[in-house]
């Protein structure tokens, strides 16, 4: 680490180790080389860390009374867009990604800065709630640690934890639906606040047409839409999103790959989802290498199976069955960052690791988000009725991302299930929850998780992500469940 502000005492010392790698891993997507990454996120953290000891001042000299301050982290990370327009605005803008150089010239970046009422929806809930609060909500949802680690970090229970995060995604979207209604905005979204704040406190609830048009083309909306739905799973994209603004769904992705990382394989009670030992991240190897090869054994049984002689095949039965690949073509990237599906070099998130693209890609792979499955589909015989029904639901959608669901309906018992589809205008998945995932191409391949594997006859199994779209957002088709073709119902 290099040299920062020097801390105050120890909890001041452990909070500066716990915060710095987070700087960082911003500082990385917003630079374009590992040196320029390290000073950006030195002279962000040492802006961060004054300015919050100058509120702590503040807050003693106005006798207790709190002024609106971020979590320690999301407040060190706007530090480092703080320093990044400073950069460019001072000359050193070379040094900065050049995406992030035109979305600091921009309307966008000036929302941040400008009026209050103006400022994204987000940011604003998360300013206005109690800092523990705040700080909780953060950990959990952006830097995706899991709550018993959170507990520990902050001096929770760690039994009663997951109680609180729910009463604070509630106070969170109390105090956005609040932002909402004060925010100036014209007759036509003003005609349907009302509506959007009943429509999203139920999961369930089907958005009406008109509305959906309505978010489809007004940003404010969509906004407050993924930030009223707190209980949907968009709740980490809105607070990244909101908070961080440029860069936001791509430190979303790293954080959640890193924990996961740092947690291992299979580990969920791991020590604390922050610094893991070396023989942490060898393990995690070592449990990735044993499914791989449990992968190649398992196909070479099916391989095998299918070679063997069961009286009556002719040469017409097995072309029938011959796997065929229908998937179109890939669309040219969206904004989103898609999981990639090639293994990490070094499980760290130091800053000289190399970026998807033109972005360095500081932190490895997720455990369960590369196999293989993707690569292709089983094409069963197409005269074979139906094993499956699968709905598909566009539960939200925004300029350039949308969240969805999927629920299959299976006839017969499953031990474990793996759902595929193909997107047709080059839709790429960044987030999926009650499953696992992999993408290749337009090929999307859910896996289940651990605890929803089985699924008895006659039941469903379901899960939900969120994606990215540009131009055209069609509904996927050619769904199949576990090699199986499935219908699609309205």
């Amino acid at each position: 680490m290099p040299d920062l502000p020097t801390p105050k005492d120890a909890a001041e010392a452990a909070m500066f180790s716990e915060c710095w790698d987070a700087v960082l891993s911003y500082a990385d997507l917003c630079t374009a080389g590992a040196a320029a990454a390290t000073q950006l996120a030195t002279e962000a953290f040492a802006l961060g860390i004054r300015e919050a000891r100058a509120d702590e001042t503040e807050s003693a000299r106005s006798a207790g009374r709190r002024s609106p301050r971020l979590p320690v982290i999301p407040l060190l990370l706007t530090a480092v867009r703080t320093t990044a327009a400073a950069w460019e605005a001072g000359g050193q803008g070379d040094d900065l990604d050049p995406d992030l150089r035109l979305w600091l010239n921009s309307d966008k970046a000036a929302r941040y800065t400008g009026l209050p009422l103006r400022r994204p929806l987000a940011l604003r809930g998360l300013r206005d709630l109690q800092e523990p609060d705040a700080a909780l909500l953060w950990l959990a949802e952006v830097e995706a640690l899991p709550l018993p680690a959170v507990a520990r970090r902050l001096g929770l229970d760690p039994a009663l934890v997951g109680d609180e995060l729910a009463q604070v995604r509630g106070l969170f979207r109390d105090r956005c639906h609040r932002a909402h209604l004060d925010t100036p905005m014209d007759a036509q979204c003003r005609s349907y606040a009302r509506l959007l704040d009943a429509i999203t406190r139920s999961p369930a609830a089907d958005i009406p047409p008109d509305l959906s048009r309505h978010l489809a083309t007004c940003v404010d909306c969509a906004e407050a839409a993924a930030c009223l739905r707190a209980q949907g799973g968009g709740l980490p994209v809105a607070l990244a999103g909101g908070v961080i603004g440029w860069g936001g769904l791509a430190y979303l992705e790293r954080r959640r790959r890193a924990a996961e990382v740092r947690l291992g394989a299979g580990r969920p009670d791991s020590a604390d989802g922050e610094r893991e030992p070396k023989t942490g991240t060898n393990r995690a190897r070592v449990v990735r290498s044993g499914l791989l090869v449990a992968a190649v054994l398992v196909s070479l049984l099916a391989l095998a199976v299918s070679m063997m002689p069961f009286g009556g095949m002719d040469d017409n039965a097995a072309k029938d069955d011959a796997p065929t690949d229908s998937s179109p073509v890939a669309a040219p990237r969206p904004s989103l960052p898609p999981a990639t599906s090639s293994p990490p070099a070094s499980p760290t998130t130091s800053a000289t690791a190399t970026k998807t693209g033109d972005k360095k890609d500081s932190d490895p792979e997720p455990q369960g988000t590369s196999q293989s499955t993707a690569a292709g589909k089983p094409v069963p015989d197409k005269s074979e009725p139906a094993a499956c029904e699968v709905a598909y639901k566009l539960v939200n959608q925004w300029p350039d991302g949308f969240q969805a669901t999927v629920s299959v309906t299976s006839p017969d018992a499953l031990d474990t299930w793996r759902v595929a589809w193909s997107f047709r205008d080059g839709q790429q998945v960044g987030q999926m929850w009650d499953a696992s995932f992999a993408q290749n191409g337009s090929r999307v391949t859910a896996t289940a998780a651990d605890y929803n594997k089985s699924v008895a006859a006659g039941g469903s199994l379901s899960f939900g992500f969120i994606a990215s779209w540009s131009g055209k957002n069609s509904p996927p088709y050619d769904f199949y469940l576990n090699g199986h073709v499935c219908t699609k119902t309205s």
